[in-house]
């Protein structure tokens, strides 16, 4: 992929908002006044959230950062409104005026959302920064090489629940808005330049009407570590521990991990202990956690009792969800459809070379996958680039890029004989979702 870059000079580091680190918005007073000075304003809004990832069972917003030309920074702490607050709806109906800039959108408009604030019209840098063909689209590496400065990272893991939240961290958290709107027009400049931006128009606005993803199906089943798991028996003791560690993680607001890990789950499923004593010996090679044994109780009565279920009670070692089978059963057993995905797979990543796009950007692999697959009738008698353009566009592909795709991939379902491909990838294998 060629890199669309300016030239490289030193990063300066950006140490603090031009303006200073303004206090926090914590009443309504405060919050008003906000409004007021925003609306002043002109041009877009940039907004960040802070969660409290890895210390929070939740994903709320811990603190949100706006600031706008002419209209301040300001950081609001959306706990002591709550969700659905009158201000939030005001502030909701100023941010519509305009287009809203967030970095990487999809992490933070849940928590965005959960308040109360859903842009209409979204500019994404990072997403934007993908599309236009920048080799590296974190905040900090599109600031310096974009806009020649470098962001410190040290409290981009805190718990940003602690209250008063201190001013160092403050400063950090201003910063990741200080630029945003700058940034925004660097990253527009290219995607115009490389005649990209009607694509990012059409995957910003793609983002603001994406449904909420479905509840997973046995979540539990995503534990990492479930590759060491072997036998039916031991699915129903990590079954019952996961369901039990979030019953107590939901109620308490807690991460899942801090009551206990994936890793010590898995040690519970081989050993089965049944007392604290057995318990300790079997998680002490993973490393003991004091936090694990507060609960001892529960992880013990939730193994006692996947031990007294009936075999027939006991989860199939596959999931039943609709996943596709690993690519090395496609080359083992459905040659008919690993060699038209050899070819469409290569036709893709041929065509985002030369487009300076990230494939996985200019199509879903997934689209590609379910559509070599299960072809559409049409396309297996003739080159029919229509009957693919329909099922991709039903597989929720956008229509900029089954413009692009879809001569390619009903071209690739008449194929025949795969492509030769790299070892690295001959030797690929998707582990199997127990």
């Amino acid at each position: 992929m060629s890199e669309t870059t300016p030239d490289v000079h030193v990063a300066v580091p950006l140490l603090a908002p031009a303006q200073g680190v303004p206090d926090v918005i914590d009443t309504p007073e405060k919050f008003e006044s906000a409004l007021v000075q925003l609306k002043k304003g002109n041009g877009p809004f940039a907004i960040d959230a802070e969660r409290a990832s890895g210390y929070k069972y939740s994903a709320r917003a811990y603190l949100i950062q706006i600031k706008r030309t002419n209209g301040g920074l300001h950081l609001i702490d959306p706990i002591p409104f709550g969700p659905g607050h009158e201000l939030f709806i005001k502030l909701n109906d100023l941010l519509n005026t305009d287009e809203v800039i967030l970095h990487a959108s999809t992490q933070d408009l849940p928590c965005l959302r959960e308040v109360g604030i859903n842009p209409t019209r979204l500019f994404d840098t990072e997403l934007g920064g993908r599309i236009a063909g920048l080799p590296r689209v974190g905040l900090g590496p599109l600031l310096e090489s974009l806009m020649g400065v470098s962001l410190a990272k040290e409290h981009s893991a805190v718990d940003w629940s602690t209250r008063p939240l201190p001013k160092e961290w403050l400063n950090y958290a201003a910063l990741d808005v200080e630029l945003l709107i700058e940034l925004r027009q660097k990253i527009y400049e290219l995607l115009s330049a490389s005649k990209k931006w009607k694509w990012a128009e059409a995957e910003f606005a793609s983002i603001l009407i994406a449904p909420p993803a479905p509840p997973r199906i046995d979540p539990w089943r995503r534990t990492s570590g479930m590759h060491k798991i072997k036998k039916r028996d031991q699915l129903v003791v990590i079954k019952n521990l996961w369901h039990a560690r979030d019953e107590i993680a939901r109620a308490s607001d807690v991460s899942s991990g801090k009551l206990l890990n994936d890793a010590a789950i898995i040690e519970f499923a081989i050993h089965k202990p049944l007392t604290k004593k057995d318990a300790e010996k079997a998680l002490r090679p993973i490393g003991m956690r004091a936090r694990w044994l507060e609960n001892m109780p529960t992880w013990l009565s939730a193994t006692e009792t996947a031990l007294n279920t009936p075999e027939d009670e006991w989860p199939p070692m596959k999931s039943g969800a609709a996943t596709l089978p690993p690519l090395k059963l496609w080359r083992e057993r459905f040659a008919d459809k690993y060699a038209p995905l050899t070819h469409a797979r290569f036709a893709v990543e041929s065509l985002a070379q030369e487009l300076s796009i990230p494939a996985e950007n200019l199509i879903s692999p997934e689209i590609i996958r379910r559509i070599c697959w299960a072809p559409p009738a049409d396309s297996m008698q003739n080159l029919n680039a229509e009957a693919v353009a329909t099922a991709m566009l039903g597989l929720g592909a956008r229509q900029w890029q089954v413009d692009l795709v879809a001569p390619l991939v009903a071209n690739a379902l008449l194929e025949r004989e795969p492509r030769e491909i790299p070892a690295e990838e001959a030797s690929e294998t998707l582990p199997e979702t127990p």
